[in-house]
């Protein structure tokens, strides 16, 4: 699941562009009739700097559709899969990444000695999983996880067909995507938090489907 915004930064801009251009200098509006009380004037100010503040606040990225609380059950999971303080989790879920990569930034974290709010802001830069994966030595082998030999994989159907052609002392040369880091992560998590074999989280894991919601579907 991706980020969704819910005003786009181009119309944040043009809404700014336009407050500005009603606003003179000395904080007079530009249409604001001169025969204008100066209390009424100051009033309009008072509301259009609300509405402004309001517009700023609604621009914040929100992860996904998920509700409220299946979103906390999955991020209890992820508390108790990394041995968090569940309060902890609940702060990183404030972040401005999609509540399904906050696992992959921990895994990553915890695996690299890179700290978490590095990899946040270098996400936040316009990284993806797959150069931030690569680029701190958490490759194919550490993300690897085990399935039988004939399991459906479905969405990681190339993944596991390159794991299984390659040689194990070759793995590092299988290099995933962004969509697949995610993914990985997320079957390790959602399968061991829950008991399930990897290969049936797998077998339930696919385009346009939300980790979170996934979680909720196979604990319940």
């Amino acid at each position: 699941m991706r980020t969704n915004v819910t005003l786009s930064s181009g119309s944040l801009a043009r809404f700014m562009l336009k407050f500005h251009c009603l606003v003179s200098p000395t904080g007079v509006l530009h249409t604001w009739s001169r025969k204008s009380s100066s209390g009424a004037e100051l009033s309009f100010m008072r509301r259009s700097l609300l509405i402004f503040t309001f517009l700023l606040a609604s621009a914040a990225p929100i992860t996904g559709q998920e509700s409220p609380a299946a979103n906390a059950d999955y991020l209890s999971a992820v508390a108790r899969f990394f041995s968090l303080p569940s309060n902890e989790v609940s702060i990183l879920s404030e972040w401005e990444i999609p509540v399904d990569e906050i696992p992959v930034v921990l895994f990553v974290a915890r695996r690299s000695g890179v700290s978490p709010e590095a990899l946040v802001a270098l996400r936040q830069a316009g990284r993806n999983w797959s150069e931030l994966a690569a680029r701190y030595g958490v490759g194919a082998s550490a993300l690897h996880v085990p399935v039988p030999e004939d399991a459906q994989v479905g969405a990681l159907e190339r993944v596991y067909n390159g794991y299984r052609s390659t040689p194990v002392a070759r793995w590092g040369n299988i290099r995933l995507s962004h969509d697949e880091v995610v993914d990985m992560v997320n079957v390790r998590m959602i399968s061991q938090s829950l008991g399930l074999p990897a290969a049936r989280v797998i077998g339930e894991t696919g385009a346009g489907t939300s980790h979170v919601d996934l979680y909720a579907r196979l604990r319940d």
